[in-house]
């Protein structure tokens, strides 16, 4: 093995002398030299390796709400960075040129754990986020680094699409702090056909989360004709409701053709409204579009009052009306979320950075 290549403990071999793959639900089932779909990990001496630890497609300072997190350290920067591959095969990828890249030159950047979380610090970030591509696939340096950041003060989000089994799951999320989940859609031939996974293991996922301190949101990418019915929107409201409660937020955001669908027309800001009014009738706090210019649908509103709280417009926050304790200055509710007593000021800033040992 090489300085990239590490031992895994999720597989076991089978009888016919393949291994399979149990990080995730796919699965997968390797003779000696053979990848999984996410490309980064592979069969090796009869065991799952992972072939690209600490190598990455890159660092950038983001703010906090772009992942999109809107109840979490609001207007903070956060150090994003990804790898590549992916254990999904979303024919609508917004970040295909790298969730889908087998090419390990995509990797540009070397970085060990303790490098990213000393970096993340001196560049004044309150979190990094493993992000760009799903860090189920990483998963042995996601945790690496987000107990190097831990050490530091800094808080670890992850962007996922929840794809991944019981055990890791748990191995993974002790060690997160915040995470913002792809519900991609609340219907199972959706997610056989359009991604090749499966619904189940998303919503069991989101459900454990729940048992967690982990702070978490949701997103759906609203494609039209695919998941934007309103019985389809109901139907997820009503789950999300029931099985996780008012307070976890929701976003709706839009898409534009990308990938494998490129024939697909973006999504009308029209549709997105009409979501957030679905989901907010069925019960849901705190209900958010991404992706369009809206000032309103992008703001955060007191569920008891209305009162205006957290003022966005794109990424930059205007009107902050939250007391030191996170309560709605107006009536006194508490708000949902991980809040300070202001505030941060990073704005809509996005800043490429190198953070690494070397280039890779």
């Amino acid at each position: 093995m090489d300085e990239h290549t590490v031992s895994t403990r999720y597989w076991h071999l089978l009888d016919d002398g393949r291994v399979q793959c149990d990080l995730c639900p796919r699965f997968c089932k390797l003779k000696e030299g053979q990848h999984g779909l996410c490309f980064v990990r592979a069969n090796q001496d009869n065991q799952i390796v992972m072939v690209s630890y600490g190598l990455s497609s890159g660092f950038c300072v983001d703010p906090v709400e772009k992942k999109p997190l809107n109840h979490f350290l609001p207007g903070t920067p956060v150090l994003s960075f990804g790898t590549a591959g992916c254990n999904l095969a979303c024919k609508f990828c917004q970040n295909w040129d790298m969730s889908k890249s087998r090419e390990m030159h995509t990797l540009a950047s070397q970085a060990s754990p303790e490098t990213i979380a000393r970096r993340a610090k001196e560049l004044n970030c309150r979190s990094v986020a493993y992000t760009y591509n799903d860090p189920v696939i990483f998963h042995e340096y996601a945790i690496d680094v987000a107990k190097a950041c831990r050490e530091q003060g800094i808080a670890s989000v992850a962007v996922s699409a929840g794809y991944v089994c019981e055990k890791p799951r748990e191995e993974f999320y002790s060690v997160i702090d915040a995470a913002n989940i792809d519900l991609k859609s609340f219907d199972e031939s959706f997610y056989f056909k359009l991604t090749g996974g499966h619904l189940k293991p998303v919503l069991e996922t989101l459900e454990y989360l729940k048992t967690t301190d982990v702070w978490f949101e949701i997103t759906t990418l609203l494609i039209p004709g695919h998941n934007d019915s309103d019985g389809e929107l109901q139907a997820m409201s009503e789950w999300i409701m029931e099985k996780l409660g008012p307070d976890v937020p929701l976003h709706f955001s839009a898409f534009h053709p990308d990938w494998k669908m490129q024939d697909v027309p973006a999504t009308p800001a029209s549709t997105l409204t009409k979501a957030r009014d679905i989901a907010m009738q069925a019960g849901l706090h705190y209900v958010y579009t991404g992706n369009v210019h809206d000032p309103g649908g992008s703001s955060t509103y007191c569920p008891e009052c209305g009162h205006l709280l957290i003022e966005r417009d794109w990424y930059e926050l205007g009107r902050w009306g939250l007391d030191s304790k996170g309560c709605c200055e107006s009536c006194g509710t508490s708000i949902a979320g991980r809040f300070e007593a202001k505030a941060g000021e990073w704005g809509a800033r996005r800043m490429p950075v190198f953070v690494g040992d070397k280039s890779a």
